[in-house]
């Protein structure tokens, strides 16, 4: 459908268009200034070498795949009459340079010089020179101007009046004067389009001093976004692994249960890239409730584990760890087996309308869960077996005060 619009409003000349909700559209141009998913401005002095930058630009990322709905920021050339005063003409006739301007102004748009009341309104009483009308060069040279000596010149004397045309409106952007150009990516991320039109576009700016390009629009709140979670991740697991330290009251246990998390992101990891290999925010909230998943049963495994030498008296240490390992089997699987079964309806429909969130983060948990599921039974008892330390039997107590912190 979309394809099918696009198709049809361009073959319609003179317009630009682009394809989006009023909610997304709204957020763009909140992020940006845009309306679009990829805003580039082109900031600048001159009008006519930014429109020449952004028409270039636009010619560029047009072959670019993935990008669509390329469009320059519309700006349409108007009539107008140029002024322009020269210095040494405005002293050899006495006329300054204030007072060419000011008369200027009043004969086109007229002086308040008082104000008229009736009633509670209040009407501004605008003085005009004399009536000029603007597209009219003749009679603007012929405006009188007062010179020092009290003698009046025409304005032909000190200035030259042209035609001309310029740009319907200005825009500018902390003091400066740009120009945008807007497309929407459709069928690929947005980071690897981005990178696209960096590559297009930057080269245009060797050379030109006082331009710049900026790039703005959806890709820099999704990389903000990232950073927040990414951080807000880190103490998680930080957080986590205290809990687990004050739980088993040592560390040595709580690694054991925390190395359980790198085995999710294995088959995270691909199932993102037989998916595509695009990482959204989806595909991160996806690994951080996967992790939420893989170290419960690692907590499963090594409490159980505990809890048969401390418990039930199970003497030897690798009996522990082995029947440890096999009891919690039938557990570790039914969660993940639930779960993921839960998530398949997601994955399968992932060309679903709204379904653009869910698909990713379901990709992603499946993924963390087969490899979670499956290696979790095998390298983590290993890695205990290895590396982790009998625990006395205290006569039923659950842990061992006297153990050694490490």
């Amino acid at each position: 459908m979309l394809a099918d619009i696009r198709s049809r409003l361009g073959g319609v000349a003179g317009i630009n268009f682009g394809i989006g909700g009023p909610i997304a559209h709204r957020i763009d141009h909140l992020l940006s200034g845009a309306r679009a998913g990829i805003a580039i401005k082109f900031s600048g002095e001159n009008l006519r070498t930014l429109r020449d930058l952004a028409e270039e630009a636009q010619t560029r990322i047009a072959g670019i795949p993935g990008v669509t709905d390329v469009a320059v920021e519309s700006q349409s050339e108007v009539p107008e009459l140029g002024v322009h005063l020269d210095r040494e003409r405005l002293a050899r006739n006495g006329v300054s340079f204030a007072e060419a301007g000011l008369t200027l102004r009043a004969a086109l748009y007229g002086a308040p010089v008082s104000r008229v009341y009736e009633g509670r309104n209040a009407y501004d009483l605008v003085l005009r020179v004399q009536e000029v009308a603007p597209d009219s060069i003749a009679m603007l040279e012929r405006l009188p101007l007062r010179t020092d000596t009290g003698a009046l010149a025409p304005l032909s004397a000190v200035a030259t009046v042209t035609r001309e045309s310029g740009p319907n409106i200005i825009s500018r952007d902390q003091v400066q004067r740009k120009i945008f150009v807007t497309c929407n990516p459709a069928g690929r991320d947005v980071a690897s389009v981005l990178a696209d039109i960096r590559d297009a576009i930057d080269p245009l700016l060797e050379g030109k001093v006082g331009y710049a390009v900026h790039y703005g629009g959806q890709f820099e709140s999704a990389a903000a976004a990232s950073r927040r979670l990414l951080a807000s991740g880190l103490l998680i697991l930080l957080v986590i692994f205290g809990l687990l330290c004050m739980t088993f009251r040592n560390a040595r246990d709580a690694t054991f249960v925390m190395a359980s998390l790198p085995l999710a992101l294995i088959g995270g990891v691909a199932a993102v890239f037989l998916s595509g290999g695009v990482l959204s925010i989806a595909s991160i909230i996806g690994f951080i409730s996967v992790f939420g998943v893989a170290a419960r049963n690692g907590i499963m495994l090594i409490n159980h584990i505990r809890h048969l030498q401390s418990e039930e008296g199970v003497a030897g240490f690798e009996e522990a760890v082995w029947r440890g390992s096999v009891e919690r089997v039938v557990p570790v699987l039914m969660t993940a087996l639930t779960t993921g079964l839960a998530l398949v309806p997601l994955v399968i429909a992932h060309d679903a309308p709204g379904n653009e969130i869910q698909s990713p983060m379901a990709v992603v948990i499946i993924g963390g869960l087969l490899s979670a599921t499956v290696l979790n039974m095998v390298v983590v008892p290993a890695l205990y077996l290895r590396f982790g330390r009998p625990v006395k039997n205290n006569g039923g107590a659950a842990g061992t005060p006297g153990e050694t912190f490490l």
